[in-house]
């Protein structure tokens, strides 16, 4: 089975996607990791992301590998761990330039749909139920208020677990920036060209906004009992 959560940034898709995978024995594809590690590349290495052709090309050259750990998913590029590098504020202002690259996401979608060939996997992106997996079982589209975004997006990078501790604060100001941030982010996620973030037609939406972690998981997990 294939389990399909798209949506905007900071909707929960990953912390709800690595949820269910845990409880109902599915591996977590983190397709969004995917774009980061090329942006992430692109910075490090002085590839300028307006530059679609170079980044193109060195994405087709990037050994991306998503691997899960006891400590959580690492990601490596070309055999170095880049894990922490992926969630810096300079990969978030710049990912949707890249994931806007039609070659770019060419290629990503390779990976993606490879990594789902071993068994059964729930992914989370924004593109997953229209363009990676269009036949999954299970097509959800995960959206919040965008303040309740920002505030879980500062949170994290504040480094505390919003799906542990819901009561968990952030800086005001920063979580304005951020939510600006978002808001510019979803227009030109949703505007552009390749694979636009929009939901499925088939996808059921859940406004994550007041609910728990766990009360997402069990919406998603009665939806896999249906199409089971």
């Amino acid at each position: 089975m294939i389990v399909a959560i798209d949506g905007p940034a900071g909707s929960g898709k990953s912390t709800v996607a690595r949820a269910l995978a845990a409880r109902e024995h599915l591996t977590y594809l983190d397709t969004g990791a995917m774009y980061r590690a090329v942006t992430c590349a692109a910075l490090e290495r002085g590839v300028d992301v307006s530059d679609a052709d170079a980044v193109a090309a060195l994405a087709r050259g990037l050994d991306i590998s998503l691997t899960a750990g006891a400590g959580g998913e690492r990601l490596t590029i070309d055999d170095e761990d880049r894990t922490a590098q992926i969630r810096t504020p300079e990969v978030d202002a710049n990912v949707s330039a890249v994931a806007a690259v039609p070659a770019v996401r060419e290629s990503m979608v390779a990976l993606q749909r490879k990594a789902a060939e071993a068994g059964d996997v729930v992914a989370e992106g924004r593109d997953i139920g229209t363009v990676v997996f269009p036949a999954a079982e299970v097509k959800v589209y995960l959206f919040a208020d965008p303040s309740a975004r920002a505030r879980r997006r500062a949170v994290q990078r504040q480094g505390g677990d919003t799906a542990k501790d819901a009561s968990a604060q952030a800086d005001a100001a920063e979580t304005a920036a951020i939510e600006a941030e978002l808001v510019a982010r979803d227009k030109a996620d949703s505007t552009r060209e390749a694979s636009p973030l929009k939901p499925a037609a088939d996808a059921v939406h859940i406004d994550s906004t007041d609910l728990t972690v766990d009360e997402v998981c069990d919406r998603i997990a009665a939806l896999m009992r249906e199409a089971r």
